[in-house]
């Protein structure tokens, strides 16, 4: 039987870069890869885990600009341009906020990064002329500072290992 806390603290550190990393997982909770797996399955299906994430860094791929932009698109349309954004490779997010009117009436966030501030706006046109919003209100943030990036933690691990090399989960 899975310990779930085990298993939950053991997934937030991010999966374990080898060939078989579920089975690497197994044997960190004492427990066999198959149980592993259709436990996680099980977890998924009762909405507990609702997906599986992966934390790049952009900046070590060569990529050293990036923006979040930021749209004011109405909501019958807004699920729709949402997935139309997210279908380029240069998009990493791409997700709807709250409006807070009447300062911010933006309610579609993207992430696009590029090679350099040229690369991110010459994406950005692409995407404003290949899903049609072309005069739709937006502003382009460029980033000016690196953080850290991590997936998210839902147990506090006393044993962290932190110099094992992991893929966010």
């Amino acid at each position: 039987m899975i310990n779930e806390r085990s298993l939950i603290s053991v997934l937030q550190k991010g999966l374990p870069l080898v060939s078989h990393p579920y089975a690497e997982i197994a044997k960190q909770i004492n427990s066999s890869e198959d149980e592993v797996l259709n436990y996680i399955k099980l977890m998924q299906e009762k909405g507990d885990i609702k997906r599986f994430g992966l934390v790049v860094r952009h900046r070590k791929l060569g990529y050293k600009s990036n923006a979040m932009v930021v749209w004011d698109i109405t909501e019958e349309k807004v699920d729709a341009l949402g997935e139309c954004f997210g279908r380029f490779d240069f998009v990493t997010l791409s997700y709807r906020r709250p409006r807070h009117l009447p300062d911010w009436p933006y309610n579609l966030f993207c992430m696009i990064h590029g090679k350099d501030r040229d690369d991110v706006k010459r994406n950005l046109e692409l995407m404003i002329k290949s899903c049609d919003v072309a005069g739709v209100n937006h502003e382009i943030l460029f980033s000016t500072r690196c953080f850290k990036q991590r997936g998210a933690i839902y147990i506090n691990c006393d044993n962290d290992d932190k110099n094992t090399e992991r893929a966010a989960v």
